[in-house]
Order: C-alpha cells, then sequence, then structure tokens
C-alpha cells in the first residue's frame, strides 16, 4: 500500500520506518525542514519504562490545587475561553479515580516495556548512535511526605513487573556521586536499573535518513491544509508546498502522528481526538566539570524535573503548562530550572551559556497514547504519547506497522479500531 504520514517527529518517523520494513511505499510529509523539529527536539532523554506512570491517579487533585497560583509550579493551569481545555480538564479528574489507575499503568508499561525493547533491537541492527547510556534512572526524593506518597504508585507499578528498588540516602549518593553535595537534604530514592537515556533529536534524525536511503519519501517544509474526506474515507491530503500551492497527496492510508496539533485536523471529520498541549520546558547545559555532573539520569521528584547526561551536555527538562498553543518561555520557569541546576551541580556546568527550550507535548487525560484504526476506515493515530513519546516511540511505530500491514501487533494495548 501506499501510506503517508503525516509527522516527522520519533512517533512519525518510527512509523514510517517500520511501515517501509513492512513493504509499503511511504511518504511523510512535515511543516518543518528537518525532522524532530518540534516536541522530539529537546526532550528530557529518559527512557523511563519504569516511571511509565500516568498523571492522573489519586493523589493528583490535592497537588493541583496546591500548585494552582504558582509561576513555577510542576504542573500549572492557566484557564483560557477554550471548551477544549476545560473538558480535557474535567475528563483528567475522572482518571484519577483509583479504579482507573491500575488500567492506565497496565497499558503504559506494556507499549513501555516494548518499546525499550524494540530501541534496543533496533539499535543493535542499525548502530544507530544517539549519546545512549544504559545506567539506569534514578529518582530521588526531598521529603518524607512526598517519598511516602510516591510509594504507594510505586508499588502498583511494582504489581505490574516493574523493577523500582527502594534505596536510602546513602545509596542514592553512591549510585550517583555527584548528588553528594546535597545528601543532607535527600530522604531517599528508588532505582531501575533497566532504563536508559538517550538523545532523541539524534535518533530521530538519523532514522529520518535511514528510512529515506531505504526509499521513503519525505516532503519538508509542507503543511497539510486538511483531510478530504469523500464517502466516509480520506480521498486525500490537502498540502501546501514549499512554494505557496496547494496540492493533494492521495495515498491508501494515512497516519496522523501531529502531536498537540492532530485534533484540529480529525475532529472536523467526526474522529475523537482527545489530545491537549502540556508545555514542557528543558535546558541543555555543557559540561565544564565531568567528574561534578551525573552520568546516571536523575528525577527530582519534589520539583518534577529531569537530568540526563547526553555526551558533552547536560540535559534538564520538566515543569508542564495547560496553557493552550503558545511556546513562549515563561522566565520564572526558567529562572526556577536554572537554580536548581546550580544547586545540584554547581562546579559542573557553564551557566552562562544555557540553552531554553520548549515543546508541546501532546496529552490525553488518561495518558493513554491513542494508536490504531479510527471510525474512518483508511485514517489511522498514532498519538497523544505526553511526556512519554520517547519511552514509547518506536514501540509505538512498530506497533501501528503491525496493524496496518493486518498483523495483531505483541504488546497487550489498547488499540483503537
Amino acid at each position: 500500500m501506499k501510506i503517508a504520514v503525516l509527522g516527522s517527529g520519533i512517533i512519525g518517523i518510527s512509523t514510517a520506518w517500520w511501515l517501509s520494513e513492512a513493504g509499503h511505499e511511504v511518504v511523510v510529509v512535515d511543516r518543518q525542514l528537518e525532522a524532530g523539529m518540534e516536541t522530539s527536539r529537546a526532550n528530557g532523554g529518559q527512557i523511563s519504562v519504569s516511571y511509565a506512570e500516568p498523571w492522573a491517579n489519586p493523589q493528583a487533585p490535592a497537588k493541583l490545587l496546591k500548585w494552582l497560583l504558582r509561576d513555577d509550579a510542576p504542573l500549572l493551569f492557566r484557564p483560557r475561553l477554550d471548551p477544549r481545555q476545560w473538558w480535557w480538564g474535567l475528563t483528567f479528574l475522572r482518571e484519577c479515580l483509583p479504579a482507573r489507575l491500575g488500567r492506565n499503568v497496565a497499558a503504559l508499561v506494556a507499549m513501555a516495556e516494548y518499546s525499550r525493547r524494540t530501541l534496543r533491537e533496533m539499535r543493535r541492527d542499525l548502530g544507530i548512535e544517539y549519546d545512549h547510556l544504559e545506567r539506569g534512572i534514578l529518582n530521588f526524593y526531598r521529603s518524607g511526605a512526598e517519598f511516602e506518597s510516591s510509594q504507594k504508585l510505586a508499588g502498583v507499578m511494582r504489581d505490574h513487573g516493574v523493577d523500582r528498588r527502594i534505596v536510602s540516602p546513602d545509596e542514592v549518593v553512591a549510585l550517583e556521586p555527584a548528588l553528594a553535595t546535597v545528601r543532607h537534604a535527600i530522604v531517599g530514592g528508588d532505582y531501575t536499573p533497566e532504563d536508559e537515556s538517550g538523545d532523541v533529536f539524534m535518533f530521530t534524525q538519523e532514522l529520518a535518513r535511514m528510512a529515506a536511503a531505504a526509499g521513503v519519501e519525505f516532503r519538508y517544509g509542507t503543511q497539510l491544509s486538511r483531510f478530504i474526506s469523500v464517502g466516509g474515507n480520506i480521498h486525500a491530503a490537502e498540502l501546501i508546498g514549499p512554494d505557496g500551492q496547494y496540492g493533494q497527496l492521495r495515498a491508501d492510508a494515512y497516519v496522523a502522528a501531529l502531536g498537540s496539533h492532530t485534533p484540529r485536523f480529525v475532529t472536523p471529520l467526526g474522529v475523537p481526538c482527545p489530545v491537549y498541549p502540556a508545555k514542557g520546558y528543558s535546558a541543555t547545559f555543557d559540561i565544564v566539570d565531568a567528574g561534578a555532573a551525573p552520568s546516571v539520569s536523575l528525577t527530582d521528584s519534589e520539583h518534577k524535573v529531569v537530568y540526563s547526561r547526553l555526551g558533552s551536555r547536560l540535559r534538564m527538562a520538566g515543569t508542564a503548562e495547560l496553557s493552550g498553543y503558545s511556546r513562549a518561555l515563561n522566565s520564572a520557569r526558567c529562572e526556577q530550572m536554572l537554580r536548581l541546576a546550580r544547586e545540584l551541580f554547581p562546579s559542573a556546568l557553564d551557566f552562562d551559556n544555557v540553552r531554553y527550550w520548549s515543546g508541546l507535548r501532546p496529552s490525553t487525560p488518561s495518558n493513554v497514547p491513542l494508536i490504531g484504526r479510527t471510525r474512518i476506515s483508511n485514517l489511522y493515530l498514532n498519538t497523544g504519547h505526553g511526556t512519554l513519546g520517547w519511552t514509547m516511540g518506536v514501540g509505538s511505530g512498530k506497533a501501528l506497522a503491525d496493524l496496518i500491514s493486518g498483523h495483531r501487533p505483541e504488546p497487550e494495548f489498547p488499540f483503537l479500531g
């Protein structure tokens, strides 16, 4: 079949790669001039299977109320005159019910584990370099209450086979000596040795290059205007090319992997797509003292930020704003990130040349992504991965390629259709 993939982030490129491997003719369309230039550009770098847990959990509503008026809150809700934002928020609260937690965790862990396994196979078979490290993820806690609360959810994760080991403050520092300067503030942690880290942008760009060499057609600098529906099927994708001219792309099937922008194109067709952007931030520092910088990927649980070593750089990322589609940087958030990095690694990083970035994470209320066939038989979705796009990306692409090819995907996951 000829298949059009709309979007060239980690989700779209992975989907295109596996469709091409299955023998399909594939065309990738993206408004940017290169692959991975939006949400896949500068994320936190963690492949965090053991932390593939939903934001929506029984403890979340109380935390949201506490953070409501703080500009530097880990999760910031800024009400807008946008019915979709309010509907998303209300649905999120429903997903916080205890009865929904186990189901959502099971889905996320199944896809995340499958994706990590797929990524390791791709790394072995393709030899892609992306500054990856296989040293696990260490989550550390600064408050006893936060530590105790987190272990309830960790217990749910362990029930689903996740190896999340509780460690003492001394063990935290033994695992990552760069935290020795703040040992007095750490009350405990948990460590997941099977988790990994790496640069998703490097991986996405290299996989796109390999896909092009394998025959995938790329149309960069080209915007999707709309899907044209005739007789209950997608007849064509209407595109605006680099020259500003309209054209049509016809294919046997279409994959919408457009991140937070997916609802704009599929909702007019009557396709439900409960995705809303959660703006995340990152800060990238050059490492000036390798011995003082962390080599294990870290999560600061209290502030909801992560740190990953990417070659000679340290990537710090986190926070989320439910405030619409703007990517404008909030100075309070940037200053907070800089302060936290200085506190943890005062001599390790070049603080004068920090590079800030923001991206729109496509989030569903349950955090479970939308993967599979829609009510329109030749239109498929692969979106809604939230903070776990890198963690679940290559597996999502392979699973959807299997579905489109008429095969049963390996992971036990609530696929659409």
